[in-house]
């Protein structure tokens, strides 16, 4: 597909994972850190894990709290059960995306249903608004078979999680941060205009491969595999335009941002240090 000027996103910085460990030990890349969270509002974190190393996986997530956003993991490969307080299970398998809104709050857990084999996913973290945080939880368990699929272009296959693209509704929407997830695979050498709205926040995190983001011209700067690429803001912009420099898959993460403060001590993310507190002590109490 040729460009046009229209897609004039570029890439603002390339940005390497930083490799740490959570729950009870297991090892990921922290791809979206603290330090983004407002240049890429409403999204405060994105842990990539990857491994065929139970060591690296088995421990899995423990009962833990979460309060005042979102968290939506989708698994590319292995399984992982889901319970929480509120009476949700659910078990994530390739494919698949459990999309959960702890809002006032919840305790779950999240571990692994196999003993050896590869595990490989995201953990995304989104914010609600001030106005949703204290919002009664929910839980969505969407099987792979639930999540659309379009391929728009020869070459070019697109899995439609959040939002719409490509005249395709993906699996969730929300009104508010008007999130638009995406898992997308192009074969080697194509070339993709893609849409983003000019309102949004967005950010690129290619797991496969490599690709070449901006104008395919010098302009143009390459996006390698464990790395994410934060998009420019240009007002009226339709999108990003991309070429595959051999056989990829990224992510596009994009949203509406809520331009709100934000106040985070670990799994607890409201807007006032007094709201954290809160949290805190609600959870200590065990009323969450």
């Amino acid at each position: 597909m040729s460009t046009t000027q229209h897609f004039t996103r570029q890439v603002e910085r390339l940005v390497n994972g930083i490799p740490t460990q959570d729950g009870a030990g297991v090892s990921l890349t922290r791809v979206l850190t603290h330090d983004l969270q407002r240049r890429l509002d409403p999204f405060l974190m994105l842990d990539a894990f990857h491994s065929d190393e139970p060591s690296d996986y088995l421990a899995g997530f423990p009962d833990h709290p979460h309060r005042g956003f979102e968290t939506v993991t989708y698994m590319l490969a292995g399984r992982m059960r889901h319970r929480d307080n509120a009476g949700n299970e659910g078990l994530l398998e390739p494919g698949g995306m459990q999309w959960m809104t702890a809002g006032r709050g919840l305790v779950h857990s999240e571990l692994p249903e196999q003993e050896d084999g590869l595990m490989s996913g995201f953990q995304l973290w989104v914010n609600l608004a001030a106005k949703d945080k204290m919002t009664e939880p929910g839980y969505s368990d969407i099987p792979s078979a639930g999540i659309p699929e379009v391929q728009p272009q020869p070459g070019v296959k697109v899995r439609v999680l959040a939002g719409q693209a490509f005249g395709t509704v993906g699996a969730i929407e929300r009104d508010t941060t008007e999130p638009l997830y995406l898992d997308i695979a192009l074969e080697a050498g194509t070339a993709l205009d893609l849409p983003i709205p000019a309102t949004h926040n967005a950010f690129l995190y290619v797991y496969e491969g490599g690709l070449a983001v901006g104008p395919q011209t010098e302009q143009a700067r390459p996006a390698e595999a464990g790395r994410m690429a934060v998009l420019t803001n240009v007002a009226e912009a339709a999108g990003v335009s991309l070429k595959a420099n051999v056989a990829s898959r990224f992510l596009l993460i994009a949203g509406k941002p809520l331009g709100e403060s934000i106040a985070q001590w670990g799994p607890f993310v409201m807007n006032t240090r007094e709201q954290v507190e809160q949290a805190i002590d609600d959870f200590r109490a065990g009323r969450l």
